[in-house]
């Protein structure tokens, strides 16, 4: 067994172990922390792979930005205090359902498709893979639509973060004015 090999092991049990406790957590915080650590096994995983702008871009844009707004709005908005309400009774059912047909998926796709189909040799592996320029140019010709429609859903997402804030400002402004 190579170091490779090892070092991917322990890391897809880390992996696999934040992504459990991320969904077993009932505090909002702590299961952001392990969606952190989650994302850095990730970072790691792309280092493997001989992507390093990636790996980077993981840590900046995912473990860095994105989980500092969403612990943000986690303690903005009391997600504590948001847990309390009853969830619908179907969703559950629901969620168990889509994650078996997810297993299934999973599995099929391992046992039907041989080692050669799901993993390119090194030889199919552009000299280019994974460099800021090759993935700009990938980003901004052929995934050019993707890139704006994701862009314009942070823009509503940080909209419906400052509309929902400033609701809660209105509120509790409201308590506070004397009678």
């Amino acid at each position: 067994m190579n170091t490779e090999l090892l070092l991917f092991l322990i890391l897809a049990l880390v992996a696999i172990a934040s992504a459990l406790a991320m969904l077993a957590s009932s505090n909002a915080i702590y299961s952001a922390l392990f969606l952190i650590v989650n994302f850095g096994t990730i970072a790691i995983f792309y280092l493997l792979l001989g992507a390093p702008f990636l790996a980077m871009a993981q840590v900046t844009v995912y473990a860095g930005a994105i989980m500092v707004l969403f612990l943000f709005v986690i303690m903005l908005l009391g997600a504590e205090q948001l847990r309390q309400r009853q969830s619908l009774t179907w969703q559950q059912p629901l969620a168990i359902a889509l994650g078996a047909v997810l297993l299934v998926e999973t599995v099929y796709i391992f046992l039907t498709r041989s080692q050669s189909e799901l993993l390119p040799s090194l030889e199919q592996i552009l000299p280019d893979f994974g460099s800021p320029t090759a993935i700009g140019e990938l980003l901004f010709h052929e995934y050019l639509l993707p890139f704006e429609i994701t862009s314009v859903l942070l823009l509503v997402a940080m909209i419906g973060a400052i509309v929902l804030s400033r609701h809660r400002d209105v509120k509790v402004r409201e308590e506070l004015r004397p009678e």
